[in-house]
């Protein structure tokens, strides 16, 4: 059973939930609310303690300013201030695409809070050599959402990050995308869903894409950091920006189940993958 947690973090109040016993282990994605991680922290719970959160804007963590952008800096600071919550000096962290690219900012800003960092997926197209190209593209997709809605600006999304017809070839449920974000589509969603859609494209996903990591602080320690890849990801815009991440880090990618959502469609084998990584 989950147990709920609240931060006064400047700014929002930050929605967490804390299952299970052992090593502590946060699980975080953006815009993937704690609900999504939900099976994949039952699966580890016998094992960890287990935090998944509701990151800054999304889900039970509205911000006081709808205008205000999340950025991973900002993000890895609220990871702070729910470790300091918690009484943790530090934990071992997995990230799931915009989560990873937490993690990634958590390292370099927190590094002694961080035992393990592992990054799964980490959408950074600035690692790209058409990263240009893929950086207009994706303000083509912001502005797509103020112009003509989220469903339409999600469509371009899907189409960028490499998935044909959704749910069906990544592994995931109906209600979710490629990450498991809400799919913003009017009439159909829940207004907590369309929302929370609208402000992943308008004032999360620019922030998330054009994060430079910082690999003297990657690569310098005490945080281990190992790079996920998900085995059915070779037609993914993240198999590229996961295998560019490992080339400036000098490492391997660790292959986990499934693709960019796998941890949605395969728990219990994910949950096993990441004990074996964590475990080095």
């Amino acid at each position: 059973m989950a147990t709920a947690h609240t931060v006064d973090a400047p700014g929002a109040p930050l929605s967490s939930e804390v299952r299970g016993s052992g090593p502590l282990l946060l699980v975080l994605g953006a815009p993937m609310s704690a609900a999504h991680f939900a099976p994949l922290a039952d699966a580890l719970a016998g094992d960890h303690t287990v935090v998944t959160t509701d990151p800054r804007g999304i889900s039970g963590s509205p911000v006081d300013d709808p205008e205000q952008d999340s950025t991973p800096d900002l993000r890895a600071d609220d990871v702070a201030a729910i470790l300091d919550d918690l009484g943790a000096d530090a934990a071992d962290v997995f990230g799931s695409s915009g989560g990873a690219v937490t993690g990634l900012a958590l390292v370099a800003r927190h590094p002694s809070r961080v035992r393990t960092l592992v990054a799964h997926e980490p959408p950074l197209l600035t690692l790209l050599p058409d990263a240009a190209e893929q950086l207009a593209m994706t303000d083509e997709i912001v502005a797509t959402c103020h112009r003509d809605g989220p469903g339409a600006a999600f469509a371009k999304f899907m189409a960028q990050a490499g998935f044909v017809g959704g749910g069906d070839e990544s592994g995931d449920d109906e209600s979710g995308g490629d990450d498991g974000a809400p799919v913003p589509q009017e009439g159909e969603s829940s207004e907590e869903e369309l929302r929370d859609g609208v402000r992943f494209l308008t004032h999360e996903l620019s922030g998330t894409v054009r994060y430079a990591p910082d690999v003297d602080a990657l690569t310098a320690g005490p945080a281990r950091v190992v790079v996920g890849l998900g085995a059915d990801s070779g037609a993914l815009l993240t198999q590229h920006t996961t295998t560019a991440l490992t080339t400036l880090l000098g490492t391997e990618p660790t292959i986990f189940p499934g693709d960019h959502g796998g941890f949605l469609g395969q728990p219990a084998e994910f949950a096993e993958a990441l004990r074996k990584a964590l475990a080095g």
